[in-house]
C-alpha cells in the first residue's frame, strides 16, 4: 500500500510540474492585452502613456505589458489582472500619498495597492520610493501592498522604502506587506524578490541586553497569519531574522546572519516547520522554539550562545539533523523562562 500510494505522490507530482511548465510556457507566449510607454520610444505601439489608465482600462484577467521608463504614479489595483514590466521598467511615485488603511486604523502610502482582487501578479518591476516626499512618521511607507487580495509577486526589485535619517524611529518602511483584514483571506506568493535598501541595521536601539528588550526590530515578521513559507530569503543585521508568529508556518533554505542581542529564527506558534536554514552568529540562540509542536530539522547553525532554545512548558517539539558550530550548547532544553518579546506593528 505505502509503495502504491508513493507511485500515485510522484504521478501527481511529475503531473503538477508538467502543467505548471505548461503554463509557464503559455505565460511567455501569451500577448500583452494592454501596452504601456512612458514616452513611447521603446513601444511605439503602446495605447497607454500611464500604468494606472492601464490599469483603469483593463478587463478582469487581462495583462498588462509595461515597457522600460520611470513611471512617476502610484498604483492601485481592485480587478484579477497581470502586470508584467520590461527591463528598466520603474514605478517612482513621487509626494505620496494615502491610499489605503491598516488594521488598526494606520494611514497607509503604498506605491502599488492591490485591494479586494482576487488573482493579481505583478513581476519585473522596479518598485523606488526614494522621492516619497514623506516628512513625518505618518503615513506608513510601503513599496507593494495586498490587502485582501491574493495572486503573485515574482522577480521585482524594491528599493528604497525607507523615511529620511532624521526619522530614524519611525515604525514605518516595509517593501513588501500582504494585510488580510476583518474577516478576510489573502494568499500570496511571493519569489525571487530583491529587497534593499529599505532599513539598514533593523534595530531597535533600547534592546542593548537580552534583559532590556521588550521590543525588537524583525527581517521577516509573520503575525496572525497561518501556513505562511518563508524560503530562500537572505537576512541579516536584525536583533530576529524570522518571527513565525502563526501556524503551519515552514521557514526553509534561508541565510540568517548577525542576529544581535536575540535569535535568527523564533518559532512563537505552533506546528511550524523550520528546516535546511544556516543560521550564523545569534546574540542569544541561533532557534528559539516558543509554541508547540514545531520541528527543527537539518540546519546549520554556527556561532551562538545556544544553538537551539526551547522554552519552558512547550510540548511536542522536535528537532532532528541539525549541525552546530562554534557553540556552547547545542540545545538548551527547557529554560526556566523566555525574555524575548515582538511588539509587532498593526
Amino acid at each position: 500500500m505505502r509503495k502504491c500510494a508513493l507511485a500515485v505522490f510522484l504521478l501527481l507530482s511529475i503531473f503538477f510540474l508538467a502543467s505548471r511548465m505548461a503554463a509557464a510556457e503559455e505565460d511567455l507566449d501569451r500577448k500583452p492585452d494592454l501596452l504601456v510607454d512612458d514616452d513611447k520610444v521603446q513601444c511605439p505601439a503602446a495605447t497607454f502613456t500611464s500604468i494606472q489608465a492601464a490599469i483603469d482600462a483593463a478587463s478582469p484577467g487581462d495583462l498588462i505589458r509595461v515597457c522600460p521608463g520611470a513611471y512617476r504614479e502610484q498604483l492601485s489595483i481592485n480587478k484579477s489582472l497581470s502586470i508584467e514590466g520590461d527591463n528598466g521598467a520603474i514605478v517612482l511615485p513621487g509626494n505620496m500619498t494615502v491610499n489605503a488603511t491598516g488594521s488598526s486604523g494606520t494611514p497607509i502610502a503604498a506605491a502599488i495597492l492591490v485591494k479586494e482582487a482576487a488573482d493579481v501578479e505583478i513581476e519585473g518591476l522596479i518598485v523606488d520610493t526614494a522621492n516619497s516626499g514623506i516628512t513625518q512618521c505618518s503615513p506608513d511607507l510601503i513599496g507593494i501592498l495586498y490587502q485582501n487580495s491574493s495572486g503573485r509577486i515574482e522577480r521585482n526589485a524594491v528599493r528604497n522604502t525607507k523615511l529620511s535619517v532624521s526619522l530614524n524611529g519611525c515604525q514605518s518602511g516595509n517593501a513588501i506587506v500582504v494585510q488580510s483584514l476583518g474577516s478576510e483571506t489573502s494568499n500570496v506568493r511571493i519569489d525571487d524578490n530583491s529587497v534593499h535598501d529599505t532599513v539598514t541595521d533593523n534595530v531597535w536601539s533600547p534592546c542593548v541586553s537580552l534583559e532590556n528588550c521588550a521590543s525588537n526590530a524583525t527581517g521577516i515578521l509573520i503575525f496572525q497569519s497561518d501556513d505562511v513559507r518563508v524560503e530562500r530569503n537572505s537576512i541579516a543585521t536584525n536583533q530576529i531574522g524570522i518571527f513565525a508568529g502563526g501556524q503551519r508556518a515552514e521557514i526553509g533554505s534561508n541565510n540568517i546572519s548577525n542576529s544581535l542581542i536575540l535569535v535568527g529564527i523564533d518559532l512563537s506558534g505552533n506546528n511550524n516547520l523550520a528546516s535546511r536554514n544556516d543560521v550564523t552568529n545569534s546574540g542569544q540562540a541561533g532557534i528559539l522554539i516558543e509554541g508547540n509542536d514545531n520541528k527543527v530539522q537539518s540546519n546549520d547553525i554556527t556561532e551562538a550562545p545556544i544553538g537551539i532554545l526551547k522554552l519552558s512548558g512547550t510540548v511536542g517539539n522536535t528537532h532532528s539533523g541539525n549541525s552546530v558550530f562554534d557553540t556552547l550548547i547545542p540545545v538548551q532544553d527547557p529554560v526556566p523562562a523566555h525574555v524575548v518579546h515582538v511588539a509587532p506593528q498593526r
